[in-house]
């Protein structure tokens, strides 16, 4: 019975390989993912071309990655700067006036929408570039924590920036700029060692 058993999970593999191939070489969606039927639309979502469906799910995995990314940059600034200055780091540390205003906006604005406000932490309504400026205004704080170069902070930054474009904007990336992305990210882990 047991070889049986195994017999049976070594087909299943080789069938799920050959599927997966079948999938990849005609670029079509045999939709074996559970967990991705689950979450999506099944009102709407069907009634969307098979080659939009195929580009949002290649890209969603460019999505969460540079959620992952901006967000822990966001908590990655919040607690440098908190542990350096204090709970009121938010209004002593050096942040420009434009993005101060632009945060207050951003706020303001879901305020009067009637929508549930995202967040209690102003640093979550700024930009990826904002992030950047935050960062170099308050280099004497994270100079120890980005290898002591702010011109490779900046590079690097300045990289993810430019591919956040089309990942935020729903364009799919091309093959360089996967690649690219993925470079970037690697650069900026690097940045941290």
């Amino acid at each position: 019975m047991e070889e049986k058993l195994k017999l049976f999970a070594i087909s299943n593999q080789i069938a799920e390989r050959e599927l997966d191939f079948i999938e990849l070489s005609h670029n079509l969606d045999l939709e074996r993912d559970p967990k991705f039927l689950d979450e999506r639309d099944e009102e709407y979502y069907p009634q969307f071309d098979h080659i939009i469906r195929s580009q949002a799910k290649d890209m969603s995995a460019h999505y969460e990655l540079f959620y992952c990314l901006e967000v822990s940059i966001r908590m990655l600034i919040k607690e440098k700067l908190r542990s350096e200055i204090g709970e009121d780091w938010w209004e002593k540390a050096d942040i420009p006036n434009h993005i101060k205003d632009t945060v207050k906006a951003n706020i303001k604005r879901e305020i009067d929408s009637a929508f549930t406000q995202r967040s209690d932490d102003e640093i979550d309504y700024t930009n990826f570039g904002d992030l950047s400026e935050i960062v170099r205004k308050n280099w004497e704080y994270f100079g120890d924590i980005f290898s002591n170069s702010q011109k490779a902070f900046g590079r690097v930054m300045s990289n993810l920036n430019l591919l956040r474009g089309p990942i935020a904007h729903c364009s799919p990336l091309a093959e360089d700029e996967v690649v690219r992305l993925r470079l970037s990210v690697s650069d900026w882990f690097r940045l941290m060692e």
